[in-house]
């Protein structure tokens, strides 16, 4: 019995032996991560600043579930999975700091669970890099602490194929199967077309191969976050086919158009560009994304050498397809669209970035690595200059919609009470007051039903000033605020 039991004994310490330095090498590769995604964090809180007020998006998504302020217009293209990232902390309380350091604190984290879903797929250093590289780009930095979907549509793509590769060889990981359903239903929780364009290749790939179970459960998590947009287009649009269309409608259109100069046009820092006009940025700014698919073509020449092609051409075919309608077939630009193509190529791009800084050996490249080093250091200077500007441009915006909400409870214009016309979504979420627009994407009210509501609560119109108000607002006195003319419709 004593030497069973001494067997047993040796038994588990060669197991224990054996299993050490896999963990050592596992914790060893989460702490970079970690440390990472502890400065994404920190980099938002100081150069975004918890203080910059809602923007109009924003203002849509968090209005749904604030007890604070009428909810605002809902259209078509738009779901509900940005208003219930918030609802724990928008539906108790009006803070918007407190909204942005929950979100800051949000993303942080999900993009260390995000890289941490390509362990063993790549080396720890190039997901480090890779997600260096995407959390440094100032559209990452500026949406990241904001109520948007289009970063956690990144995150939801780079969990799912990230689980998908990995689940196709750690067949007996439920972990990675529940990952990839997750990342799924967040993708399309987010935008539930965005995750129709992005999973195309994984579903398309899992078909061929026939793996069954990755197949179901991607399906399943697709479905399961498109639910509540499904349901919501039957019960407000009449059916899916036509929220789609209306959609389609709003966006102008869907179909072939070339916007690729309109993103270009946006890295300058324009949070939209519709319509998308004007110069084109520094070419110190734009560089960036002319390499992009030159260092993606290296990362493809690398991964055969060691062969991980697989796992490096099946991210690169997310982000095509991911990219595909916002480069080719909307008419306008926004740099946030394209958040989970950049992600998704960040991993390619880190590894031919290695290859260029180091030999298979291990040796430091001297010719190659100073100036990748260089090139990083100028592309990182080129993006936070982009995001001082885009902040301070926002905050003053935003600081104006609180001025003009400060001027017009100076007119008695206060909750509850109704803004119609230019901007009225924005500005009437600072004052308190619904928003009603008589036509265009945010038609939601009549003439008629304005001037019922003037009958017994304030009701204003805006309008750029020496514009020409709707036939209902003429007769109402007018007052310059800004560069508006507001008309306050007389009490009764």
């Amino acid at each position: 019995m004593p030497g069973g039991a001494n067997a047993i004994l040796v038994r588990r310490r060669r197991r224990e032996q054996a299993a050490g330095p896999r963990t050592v090498f596992t914790a060893r590769g989460n702490r970079p991560l970690a440390v990472l995604a502890a400065v994404f964090v920190l980099a938002q809180l100081v150069l975004v600043r918890p203080v910059l007020g809602l923007g109009w998006d924003e203002i849509v998504y968090v209005s749904q579930v604030t007890s604070h302020h009428p909810a605002a217009f809902f259209s078509a293209p738009r779901s509900r999975g940005v208003s219930l990232l918030v609802a724990p902390v928008a539906s108790w309380s009006s803070s918007v700091p407190l909204l942005r350091v929950y979100l800051a604190l949000l993303s942080g984290l999900a993009l260390y669970l995000a890289l941490r879903s390509w362990r063993g797929l790549f080396p720890a250093r190039v997901l480090v890099v890779a997600g260096a590289l995407f959390a440094s780009l100032w559209m990452t930095l500026f949406y990241g602490p904001q109520a948007m979907p289009n970063y956690w549509v990144a995150i939801g793509a780079l969990i799912s194929v990230g689980c998908f590769l990995r689940a196709r060889t750690e067949r007996s990981s439920p972990a990675l199967l529940w990952g990839l359903g997750a990342g799924a239903a967040l993708m399309a929780w987010m935008r539930p077309t965005d995750a129709a364009y992005l999973a195309v290749p994984l579903l398309v790939l899992a078909l061929v191969r026939r793996h069954r179970r990755i197949l179901l459960v991607l399906s399943a998590g697709l479905a399961a976050g498109a639910v509540p947009w499904v349901i919501e287009a039957y019960v407000s649009y009449g059916g899916l086919g036509e929220r789609l269309a209306e959609a389609s409608r709003i966006q102008g259109g869907l179909g072939w158009r070339i916007a690729v100069d309109d993103q270009l046009r946006s890295l300058g820092g324009r949070a939209l560009c519709r319509p998308c006009t004007g110069p084109m940025p520094s070419p110190l700014v734009t560089v960036w994304w002319f390499a992009l698919p030159v260092l993606a073509g290296l990362g493809v020449a690398v991964a055969g050498r060691a062969r991980r092609l697989e796992r490096t051409l099946v991210p690169l075919a997310c982000a095509a397809t991911a990219a595909l309608p916002y480069l080719f077939m909307i008419g306008y630009a926004a740099p946030r669209f394209l958040q989970p193509a950049y992600a998704l190529l960040a991993i390619p791009v880190a590894d031919a970035l290695w290859h260029l800084l180091r030999t298979p050996g291990g040796a430091w490249r001297p010719v190659t690595a100073p100036l990748v080093a260089l090139a990083l250091a100028g592309h990182l200077a080129a993006q936070l200059a982009v995001l001082d500007g885009a902040v301070s441009r926002n905050t003053e915006s935003r600081r104006d919609w609180g001025r003009t909400a400060d001027a017009l409870h100076r007119l008695g214009v206060r909750s509850p009470c109704l803004l119609t016309g230019h901007e009225a979504i924005p500005i009437g979420y600072y004052t308190g007051c619904s928003s009603g627009a008589t036509s265009g994407n945010n038609e939601n009210t009549t003439a008629a039903d304005i001037l019922r509501t003037a009958e017994r609560r304030p009701v204003a119109h805006l309008a750029p000033a020496g514009g020409t108000p709707p036939r209902y607002a003429r007769s109402w006195p007018v007052h310059r605020i800004s560069d508006l003319d507001v008309r306050v419709a007389p009490r009764r």
